[in-house]
């Protein structure tokens, strides 16, 4: 009987989302022949032929390509039953029959001549309905400054990997303003309400409002051509865009306009005072509840189209303030009302990370509750963790309501070697197996891309795959071989390395933090035991560079030569100042300044050279494209101050400190190195005074060379400056005997 009610619930969802295959046959192939010309270049696209019709799924329903063709003179034949299956199939021809790569790094597009032939009819079918991407976080930790330029190349890139469900949240401010002044609220009101662009993420969530704002009103206006022009992508390959809808969370003025409505104020979020968080929630009984969520879903609908699915969270990471089934059941539907209000095909996507996140609080009564309000197959639950801490297993896959298996992966877009390979090889399957599974698709939800590139390959692959990859160590020495293009032993063997090392984090202490003491404000109580042994990092490291007279063109082999010396030097890091803790604790003064010395004045503004030869590596890049989305230099300064924020004190007080680390050139030389060295300065002062070492004092001092920072507006280059070899080889000459000899 349970597996009756699972069809029915995964057939309604599909029933409900059987519109949102937006655009024509014809157009969808048009999209995906103008991708291929895009990626190959027009002579080279000549060579394929694509289609799309919709009958080559009648059978199973579910998206399916079939490849044919190819050899001397005749053209590889791509066919798809939608767009997004046709760019799926012709990314699978690329990869498996021309050992071809794309990446978010770059693309490695040799094309063997003439076209391999594909030896028979190959037909491939999806074994889920949705291949999902994004977190609400993404929005906000890498997409926040992209123009139209960079969001074509990503959404180029989720259609060659089979993505037909994500996220489309751009410009919802800009709706939102014209809900709230047709409510009568002030301009003033409304722009103290909005946090700054870097953090619109969690204000979208209701755990931040005011901070780092006002938006100007150039950004909405950016903002609203951005989303048209990213949902008519999106729309042309067949992908089904996400709105947002109406959470429940309200603009504190709200209560000026309306005296009587009744709202809750939440705790405080992310180590904010309420001047920045402890948002007001309106009740779901009170009669404005309908009237805001319809308004703006009618607003957003009707600017935007609409393909019947929409994001919104009410409780994430903040708990509820009742536990009671009877509150969090009302809560739940009000939101799904006024969905319904104005789309009755509406299906609700919430990120399941509450259930996780808090599970002392999110007990079966109150997991039951929530999942219960909504019609089953009209609420789709992101499994938001699933490679690490899956939530369908304890919650009877989710009570009945359909699901999506996501990677969350990287928090914060760390930059930092970490995965875990062989849980997300086999978790998919694994929830397809489970009894009475309601799994509904894969998913990849980083919170920041443009990381370890190796994992995102894997997932998407995994969304085509029935069955987990037979051996992960065959995979990924294919990987190699495709991401440089050509097969080199010892390349292939670092990665072999990096699988069974970095790749291979298994438990429950597997999250894509990076907590390097590099990247932390420094302390004598700083973790520095990691799942892998580094001897495995060093030696990868090594046959990278032997592998540099045959790769050393290859941009990606730069990149990853670039990435892995910055592993190295974090390891290096972590290694060095144990050593100076050592001596500090045991009084050496001559070894306390050698070990601080070494760290803070030789192995930081090596790293900051080394990264300051990749163009994916640079702050400049980064502040220009804050910068470039200004009108103004008043606005440009705005936006670079909101980044130089985001990647370091998060808040004005170091709020969520370092939680959004990266690795860039000048970062390194002008954040990390200042702080390591006062550490080093105030530890060796420490002991000369013979007086304990004050961290409070520290924390004082530091937050003022932090803040400088933030503050500051040095422009950095945006170019890439110094040969990735070169500086990578003098690095690895210096230390690399060091650690072989244990001497370091």
């Amino acid at each position: 009987m349970e597996a009756v009610v699972v069809a029915a619930a995964l057939g309604l969802l599909l029933l409900a989302a059987a519109g949102s295959s937006a655009g024509d046959e014809a157009r969808e192939a048009a999209a995906v022949r103008e991708l291929l010309a895009r990626l190959l270049g027009p002579g080279p696209a000549a060579s394929f032929s694509v289609s799309v019709e919709r009958a080559l799924a009648a059978e199973s329903g579910l998206d399916t390509y079939r490849l044919s063709g190819g050899g001397p003179g005749a053209q590889v034949r791509v066919i798809g039953s939608t767009g997004v299956a046709a760019a799926a199939g012709l990314h699978r021809y690329l990869r498996d029959f021309c050992g071809c790569h794309v990446a978010w790094s770059g693309s490695q597009l040799r094309l063997p001549q003439p076209l391999p032939a594909v030896p028979e009819e190959l037909t491939e079918a999806t074994p889920n309905r949705y291949r999902y991407y994004q977190n609400v976080c993404t929005q906000s930790y890498s997409f926040v400054w992209w123009d139209w330029a960079r969001w074509e190349q990503e959404i180029d890139w989720m259609a060659l990997n089979g993505i037909n469900l994500a996220l489309a949240w751009s410009g919802q401010e800009a709706i939102w303003q014209r809900v709230y002044l047709a409510l009568g609220l002030t301009q003033t009101e409304i722009d103290e309400f909005f946090t700054g662009p870097a953090f619109l993420a969690w204000g979208r969530m209701g755990n931040l409002h005011t901070w780092s704002g006002p938006l100007p009103r150039s950004w909405h206006l950016k903002q609203l051509y951005l989303q048209h022009r990213i949902l008519d992508r999106m729309r042309s390959f067949g992908m089904i865009p996400v709105l947002p809808a109406f959470a429940g969370h309200v603009p504190k003025a709200l209560t000026r306009v309306f005296p009587q409505i009744s709202v809750t104020q939440m705790g405080s979020w992310g180590h904010f005072n309420c001047s920045y968080s402890c948002s007001f929630l309106l009740a779901p009984e009170d009669p404005l509840f309908p009237i805001v969520g319809s308004l703006f879903l009618r607003e957003l609908t009707k600017e935007f189209g609409t393909d019947h699915i929409y994001g919104a969270d009410t409780f994430n990471e903040m708990q509820p303030p009742s536990s009671e089934p009877s509150y969090l059941a009302a809560a739940t539907a009000a939101v799904y009302q006024a969905m319904i209000t104005v789309d009755p095909d509406a299906v609700w996507l919430l990120q399941g990370w509450l259930f996780q996140h808090q599970p002392q609080f999110w007990g079966p009564a109150q997991v039951g509750a929530v999942l219960g309000a909504v019609p089953r197959g009209r609420l789709l639950v992101l499994d938001l963790f699933a490679e690490s801490q899956p939530v369908y297993v304890r919650t009877a896959s989710f009570l009945g309501q359909p699901f999506i298996w996501c990677m969350l992966h990287n928090f914060g877009g760390n930059h930092g070697l970490f995965g875990a390979l062989e849980s997300v090889n086999q978790g998919p399957a694994a929830a397809r197996l489970f009894p009475n599974s309601t799994m509904a698709g894969t998913g990849m939800a980083p919170e920041g891309i443009g990381q370890n590139e190796v994992v995102y390959a894997l997932m998407a692959e995994l969304g085509w795959r029935k069955d987990p990859v037979a051996d992960l160590g065959t995979w990924v020495t294919s990987f190699a071989a495709r991401r440089y293009g050509v097969s080199q032993g010892d390349a292939e063997a670092a990665w072999r390395l990096l699988l069974r090392s970095v790749y291979n984090c298994s438990g429950e202490g597997c999250t894509g933090h990076n907590r390097s003491p590099l990247v932390r404000r420094p302390s004598l109580q700083m973790a520095t035991t990691v799942w892998y042994n580094q001897s495995d990092v060093f030696e990868a490291w090594r046959l990278l560079l032997k592998a540099t007279p045959t790769l050393a063109s290859s941009p990606a082999f730069r990149y990853d030569l670039v990435d892995i010396t910055r592993q190295a030097v974090q390891e290096l890091v972590s290694l060095y100042y144990e050593e100076a803790r050592t001596a500090y604790l045991n009084k050496e003064l001559v070894s306390l300044m050698r070990a601080g010395g070494i760290l803070a004045y030789e192995l930081l503004p090596a790293l900051d050279k080394v990264l300051a030869s990749d163009s994916h590596f640079l702050l400049g890049s980064w502040l220009e494209q804050a910068r470039g989305v200004a009108v103004s230099e008043a606005e440009a300064l705005f936006y670079e101050q909101n980044s130089r924020y985001q990647l370091t004190l998060w808040g004005p007080e170091g709020n969520i400190l370092d939680y959004a680390n990266k690795q860039l050139a000048g970062l390194v030389a002008d954040y990390y190195t200042p702080r390591w060295r006062l550490f080093m300065e105030m530890l060796v002062e420490s002991l000369v005074q013979g007086i304990p070492f004050q961290q409070h004092q520290f924390d004082q001092n530091v937050f003022q060379l932090e803040q400088t920072f933030v503050l500051g507006t040095r422009r950095y280059p945006s170019q890439p400056q110094g040969d990735t070899v070169d500086l990578a080889k003098k690095l690895f000459l210096k230390y690399y005997p060091r650690w072989v000899a244990g001497s370091l």
